[in-house]
């Protein structure tokens, strides 16, 4: 086994100990539904995650809706409407998707349980705009954000303000019924009124922080929702029960277990790694460097895990993501050193509108860009790791994975 073999193994073993299903059928035999049930699932893990939940419910869920990305559903599931929709960017079918949801539990009453199951993704996936906000403006301000580099918990509140079925206004909707909430967490530090923009738990923020991240970002907003910015989102909510089933917490922990399992000393540096990905790539290419030269701070051969989501500001016109990125950024700092490998991904499978999870890459990478023909360093600075990595074999592609997690980066080191 080489170091990427051991790379690309713990990497596949840490996604599929945080796929959903396992977790949301623990939760249910724990707190089982009571009576008839409407499920509605948004995310990119939400077939998986219905699907788990029809599994234990059965004839109990006597409607819902499934809404997610697409080309990730895997098929019907009984009793459910299956809804691909657009992400990071919302289009007409979120909408239509939403609309459907909401018809679906309109005038319930008391007795009525909605089973609403929650992951990353459901803030482009799950939107109906506020009167006077269009699709346009959603998908613009999203787009701005996105570029300069803005983060999801900033992203979230300027979305949740132009929405009406974010920061607790979905469970507002379907009151007085209760909503029995499981939500895989995508969010550092498992914000809960930030996970999918908090359809169904009291928004913490406020008018004011939208309207500092607008002037700080320099977003350009017209006039009209800058007055929308303005409302504020319910800070109480009673008829809604929440529980967390996964996060990446977790992802680290299964990543170092299956690193030791393989014979490395693991050490999980951070499961809040939150800056400029070319950054962070060159930092812990430099932790790379340290740990081959003088065997610190963890003993070879050494495995480093991160958690987190890192942003990319976006300067030129080319493809990646935001791991590929820190991968490319990485490979330019371990040039020739053939002890070391570095890799990270998108637990979902999907890294920046592109169909790669993340890439992976050692000493040999750099030489192997520009035998192909490529300038690494150009390839960086025009924000264009895809096709840098693509070049020589670089990318890791697992298609969609079924969970929402954040990212994973594991850094490997051997004795020369």
């Amino acid at each position: 086994m080489t170091l990427r073999d051991d790379a690309h193994e713990i990497i596949k073993y840490a996604i599929d100990a945080v796929l959903p299903e396992y977790a949301v059928q623990e939760q249910l035999r724990k707190k089982p539904c009571k009576g008839r049930v409407i499920l509605v699932s948004i995310g990119k893990a939400a077939w998986r995650m219905a699907k788990a939940a029809v599994d234990i419910l059965g004839d109990q869920v006597v409607q819902g809706i499934v809404i997610t990305k697409y080309n990730h559903s895997q098929g019907p599931i009984p009793h459910l409407v299956v809804r691909e929709a657009g992400h990071p960017l919302l289009d007409e079918n979120s909408l239509e998707a939403t609309s459907e949801a909401l018809q679906m539990t309109q005038n319930l009453t008391a007795n009525d349980e909605v089973l609403f199951l929650v992951s990353g993704g459901g803030s482009a996936l799950f939107e109906k705009p506020k009167e006077g906000v269009c699709l346009g403006d959603f998908v613009d301000i999203t787009d701005q954000m996105l570029r300069c580099g803005a983060n999801i918990v900033e992203i979230n509140m300027i979305r949740k303000r132009l929405s009406a079925v974010k920061g607790g206004q979905f469970a507002k909707w379907v009151a007085p019924a209760t909503i029995y909430s499981i939500v895989l967490s995508d969010v550092l530090g498992d914000r809960l009124d930030s996970i999918a923009s908090g359809p169904a738990y009291p928004d913490s923020t406020t008018s004011a922080q939208a309207l500092d991240i607008i002037s700080r970002y320099k977003i350009d907003v017209k006039p009209e929702l800058i007055e929308i910015l303005k409302e504020e989102t319910p800070k109480a909510i009673d008829n809604v029960e929440t529980f967390i089933t996964g996060s990446v917490r977790t992802l680290c922990d299964k990543a170092a277990e299956k690193a030791t399992e393989l014979g490395y000393q693991s050490y999980i540096l951070t499961t809040t790694l939150q800056c400029e990905a070319k950054e962070a790539g060159s930092f812990l290419a430099s932790i790379a460097v340290e740990e081959s030269e003088f065997c610190r701070p963890v003993k070879l051969p050494c495995a480093i895990i991160l958690g987190g989501e890192t942003v990319v500001h976006l300067k030129g016109k080319g493809k990646g993501g935001r791991n590929q990125e820190m991968a490319l950024a990485a490979a330019l700092n371990i040039q020739g050193m053939p002890n070391i490998v570095f890799a990270s991904v998108g637990s979902d499978g999907t890294d920046g509108p592109t169909d790669a999870a993340g890439g992976i890459v050692d000493g040999q990478t750099v030489q192997k860009i520009r035998e192909s023909g490529g300038n690494p360093y150009a390839l960086l600075e025009n924000n264009d790791a895809y096709n840098a990595l693509e070049m020589c074999n670089s990318l890791i592609k697992t298609g969609p994975t079924g969970t929402n997690v954040n990212d994973l980066t594991v850094l490997l080191v051997k004795d020369v």
